[in-house]
């Protein structure tokens, strides 16, 4: 049984970690820490489980193995190092940093202790990544050249995402910090090492200096070019997935996804019968990474890989110009 530690209810996705673990049979949650004190108590209430208003006397618990962070961005760095040297395997929500730097001590503290990592990267267990990801590796689409992907909804617009997620000091950023890293990382994955990153954030209905609708464009060692967008003031977000290449195009709006390619023996759109099986999510896989020792995808590196893409893109966004990589 793999004994976990809750390290505050800061993140909105806190509370779904959680319940995925208590629906597991190999891993159970013994104990809560959160720097607010009053949260952290009334989770741990909730939960049933111990509440430990101080980290480093939670980390020394012989009942904590592993912890899953959803602590303030800005607060991983401190976090999840102390968590490393005191031996404990860590779950992150993402961004792993808000600076490249941040995470390679992260990183550093990891491998120094020989600690399990994973950072949620939900869009990388999906199946419409999971077919561009064969789509490509198969040739169908010839030299792919173009990414579009846009992830939105309508958190500040409606008013349900919570006052202190305005907070970059906690945050670390707005749209494109958050929700921004779901494109962010998945052209990452697809495409490849960025080197130049142009910006334009906007904010309509979060309080400055927050984004609340955000684009950036990227462009990628192998001539690649994505365009990545995302917005909190989205009622219809119409999240939509377009990859181009030379030889064909794959393209889903709204889950609805279809294909073409030269290489096909039919001409138009092709929509497929099936799509490939979604991976295990990312707690599910780190779970069985400590337990059974199998390789867990999303690493410390695809954490910094992500971070290099959101650190440069603010970068790019407050100098107004194209940034290099």
């Amino acid at each position: 049984m793999i004994r976990i530690a809750m390290l505050s209810k800061w993140h909105v996705h806190a509370a779904g970690y959680a319940a995925q673990i208590r629906k597991t049979d190999d891993a159970c949650i013994t104990c809560v820490w959160d720097d607010d004190n009053t949260r952290g108590q009334a989770w741990a209430d909730e939960l049933g489980v111990a509440f430990e208003a101080d980290l480093d006397t939670l980390l020394a618990r012989s009942d904590v193995d592993a912890v899953v962070v959803g602590t303030p961005t800005t607060d991983h760095v401190k976090v999840m190092v102390a968590a490393a040297n005191a031996g404990k395997h860590i779950f992150t929500e993402k961004a792993m940093a808000t600076t490249l730097a941040g995470c390679r001590e992260i990183s550093s503290a990891i491998a120094r202790n020989n600690v399990k990592f994973c950072i949620s990267l939900p869009n990388l267990t999906t199946s419409i990544v999971q077919l561009a990801r064969q789509v490509i590796d198969d040739g169908l689409l010839g030299r792919v050249h173009y990414l579009r992907m846009r992830n939105a909804h309508a958190g500040s617009l409606l008013g349900w995402l919570p006052d202190y997620w305005y907070d970059v000091e906690k945050s670390g950023g707005g749209a494109m910090m958050d929700l921004g890293c779901h494109p962010m990382y998945t052209a990452s994955y697809l495409l490849g090492k960025p080197q130049r990153i142009a910006s334009v954030f906007n904010t309509s209905y979060a309080p400055p200096p927050n984004d609340d609708h955000s684009v950036s464009v990227v462009a990628f060692a192998d001539q690649a070019i994505a365009v990545l967008e995302t917005s909190f003031i989205s009622p219809w977000s119409a999240n939509c997935f377009e990859l181009l290449g030379t030889e064909g195009a794959l393209v889903s709006v709204d889950g609805q996804v279809k294909i073409r390619s030269k290489q096909y023996p039919v001409e138009g759109w092709v929509i497929p019968d099936k799509l490939p099986d979604p991976l295990p999510m990312a707690l599910r896989q780190w779970l069985d990474g400590i337990s059974k020792g199998t390789p867990i995808p999303f690493d410390t590196e695809r954490g910094e890989a992500l971070t290099e893409l959101l650190e440069n893109a603010y970068r790019s966004h407050e100098q107004q110009t194209i940034v290099r990589i």
